[in-house]
């Protein structure tokens, strides 16, 4: 039974509560994205699943867009990795910089630590 002090987001989770959110997701995502059904419904496999998902295809097919739009519906972050030739492998995970001033170490975390790369 709820208490009718308890908000709408403190209730516990049912079926009918989860498949309304994912309905809410797949249509906030489908406003930004469309014509990509297929891409969309399995991004939602893929976290749905707490998985990995490599999204592969020419230019120009919203693929960053999609993935962009995906993690801020669900509230996580985006980064974006770009393959140049001066990219190396300390970019992807991040490294630590010596800061001369104040005479310490410094964390500079590298795309790879997002949610949605």
């Amino acid at each position: 039974m709820i208490d009718p002090g308890q908000s709408s987001d403190e209730r516990q989770p049912t079926p009918a509560l989860d498949a309304e959110q994912l309905e809410r997701t797949v249509f906030e995502v489908k406003r930004v994205i469309v014509g990509q059904d297929r891409l969309v419904e399995r991004m939602l496999v893929g976290l749905l699943a707490k998985g990995h998902l490599l999204l592969e295809g020419v230019p120009g097919v919203a693929k960053t867009l999609a993935v962009e739009t995906f993690a801020r519906v669900v509230g996580g972050s985006f980064s974006r990795v770009q393959f140049t030739p001066d990219l190396v492998p300390a970019d992807i995970p991040g490294t630590r910089i010596y800061r001369q001033g104040e005479e310490k170490f410094d964390v500079e975390l590298g795309p790879v630590v997002a949610n949605f790369v």
